[in-house]
């Protein structure tokens, strides 16, 4: 599930891309889907700043991600599919939600709180990645996931207070590194009893490598926890 193009008003085209290289070899067959509505905003990405006379639909961008291959969220089903994932970058946190300007008091779009309460109902796994762990830790009462640390340590975890909005969302934070390891569990938190998968990626400054690894993490046990 996509929410726009681009880091600052969008999906986080690395982690978008890793996930789905990771999809790839691990021989999943990838359907994507965003919502068909206006983005919160438009962010210039050569200046930070938002471009006050510009709008964007959330679907048409992230099509640009998907190859044009990509369908209105409002048609994706349980039944068609064996897993979701939700990729991080600011849009999920301004389109998929409005986290960015109302933290803990956030609402989640309908499409993508009916999507996750439907995964959920199945007994199906669902990725997130990033800051999209909060859409779990929001619409599923007690979920665990995890943004990394819960402290900024100088800058390493530039996001860590958003382990604090989870916990007074109800949801559990689970401190992540994010460093190569031998064991892929390492940087992705598994959730058994509710078969959520989350990792820190880019709330985290550190190597694209590193990211990279992460996401593998959470992909490879999102394809685990799907029993196929």
């Amino acid at each position: 599930v996509l929410s726009g193009c681009g880091v600052y008003d969008g999906t986080e085209i690395h982690e978008a891309s890793a996930v789905l290289v990771h999809l790839s070899r691990g021989g999943a067959e990838v359907h994507m889907y965003a919502p068909d509505m206006p983005q919160m905003h438009v962010v210039d990405h050569s200046k930070g700043q938002p471009a006050e006379t510009e709008s964007r639909n959330v679907l048409v961008e992230s099509a640009r991600i998907a190859r044009g291959k990509i369908t209105s969220l409002a048609k994706l089903t349980t039944t068609d599919h064996d897993a979701v994932i939700f990729p991080g970058g600011f849009g999920a946190a301004k389109n998929l939600s409005t986290f960015a300007v109302d933290g803990k008091d956030c609402k989640v779009n309908r499409e993508v709180e009916r999507v996750l309460k439907d995964f959920h109902k199945a007994g199906k796994p669902i990725g997130l990645c990033c800051i999209s762990p909060v859409l779990a830790a929001k619409v599923l009462t007690g979920a665990e996931v995890t943004v990394g640390h819960e402290e900024e340590e100088g800058g390493k975890w530039p996001y860590a207070g958003t382990a604090g909005a989870i916990k007074e969302m109800g949801g559990k934070h689970c401190v992540k590194e994010m460093v190569f390891s031998l064991t892929p569990s390492y940087e992705a938190h598994v959730d058994a009893k509710n078969k959520v998968v989350t990792t820190p990626a880019f709330m985290c400054e550190t190597e694209l490598h590193n990211i990279f690894d992460g996401i593998g993490a959470m992909v490879k046990n999102v394809l685990k926890l799907t029993g196929k």
